[in-house]
């Protein structure tokens, strides 16, 4: 069979090019005469591999030096709790907002370890917008604030970083990570799951700044307290290896595109080729609003659930998979990260176009 578009919001594809060395690494990397699921994660082999990821993220994403990089396991799940226990001081205050799914499971977690304030929602329109959000609706004297910033399952993001003056802001940045320029700067810390734009799932990758180091409560496990691994290099206990060294290969094909700067001007062509076919179409039909479309994950509908069924069943046939809607949401959603090729996107445009004179 040959190879399909995979619309997946997660694993998601790969580059061609990374799976293509990997598989030629796969039984004899670097001469090593094994495969790097086999290597010891202290060995001579793999130091090479996890430092040069770390140096490559860094260079990709203008990773200031007072920040650490972390290559830790648990998914952005895990961060969920890990983020209030590290970063609660005595005063146990942080300020969320609340986006959809994943923002309305770190905010439930924040509010088991301390005082966590729901500052804005978008929940009364299904979470089909970014809340207006300005300096004066966050508290000052919050530890944190948390904001995720592409949300996956009703395809919003963030424009603008919103502004929370001293309070260090937490960013989750699963689902567009290394997809367009972030200051980091901005952030006190962000974390990403790495299997939508990184590596396989298994890697989550934070980005933390130092001041914030230190002040884990006491209730925190020791594989949760970020110091544990910071002081470790991410190698307290074995790390995922080999979805490091994918991220590694990720990042070198990145690299070789121009970087993020490139890699931001493709994505925007292949979100806004398809946005714009939705806008035109008298079938389709995005949800959300415009100003707020993330360019990652791209939900639509026809408004009659039979026909996105049919919709889904025939372009799974023709090999575009994974385009059924998450079970919340209903209808379609195309996830349209890094490594989904320009052409990927025009095939399921000319797809749609023939599949809405087919049922008028």
């Amino acid at each position: 069979m040959d190879r399909v578009y995979n619309f997946s919001a997660g694993p998601s594809m790969l580059p061609l090019p990374v799976l293509e060395k990997a598989q030629a690494e796969m039984l004899n990397c670097n001469g090593s005469g094994q495969s790097v699921m086999e290597m010891s994660h202290r060995s001579k082999d793999f130091t090479p591999i996890i430092e040069g990821a770390e140096s490559l993220l860094r260079e990709v994403m203008s990773i200031p030096d007072n920040y650490k990089v972390l290559f830790l396991q648990g998914g952005a799940s895990s961060q969920f709790a890990m983020v209030p226990m590290n970063l609660y001081t005595e005063k146990k205050k942080a300020d969320y907002v609340i986006t959809g799914q994943w923002a309305k499971k770190a905010y439930a977690e924040g509010k088991r370890y301390g005082n966590a304030r729901e500052v804005a929602s978008s929940a009364d329109k299904t979470f089909s917008y970014i809340p207006k959000l300005d300096k004066s609706m966050f508290d000052p004297d919050a530890d944190f604030a948390h904001i995720c910033m592409n949300n996956t399952i009703y395809g919003t993001r963030y424009t603008t970083i919103p502004d929370t003056g001293s309070v260090p802001l937490v960013g989750d940045i699963s689902s567009m990570i290394l997809s367009q320029k972030i200051d980091v700067s901005k952030f006190g810390m962000l974390y990403a799951g790495a299997q939508k734009n990184v590596a396989p799932a298994g890697l989550t990758i934070v980005i933390i700044r130092e001041d914030l180091l230190g002040h884990a409560m006491d209730i925190t496990p020791t594989m949760f307290n970020y110091v544990t691994h910071t002081e470790n290099g991410s190698m307290f206990n074995t790390p995922p290896c080999y979805p490091i060294y994918i991220c590694k290969l990720v990042l070198e094909w990145l690299k070789d595109l121009g970087g993020i700067e490139a890699m931001e001007k493709i994505n925007i062509e292949k979100a806004y080729m398809l946005y714009d076919f939705l806008d035109n179409s008298k079938m389709f039909k995005g949800t959300v609003v415009s100003e707020d479309r993330s360019l990652m994950n791209v939900p639509f509908i026809t408004g009659n659930e039979e026909l996105d069924a049919k919709f889904v069943k025939e372009s799974k046939a023709l090999g575009f998979v994974n385009l059924k809607g998450h079970r919340s949401v209903g209808g379609m959603r195309a996830s349209i990260y890094n490594a989904m090729p320009a052409q990927g996107v025009k095939a399921l445009i000319e797809f749609m176009k023939k599949f809405e004179m087919e049922n008028k």
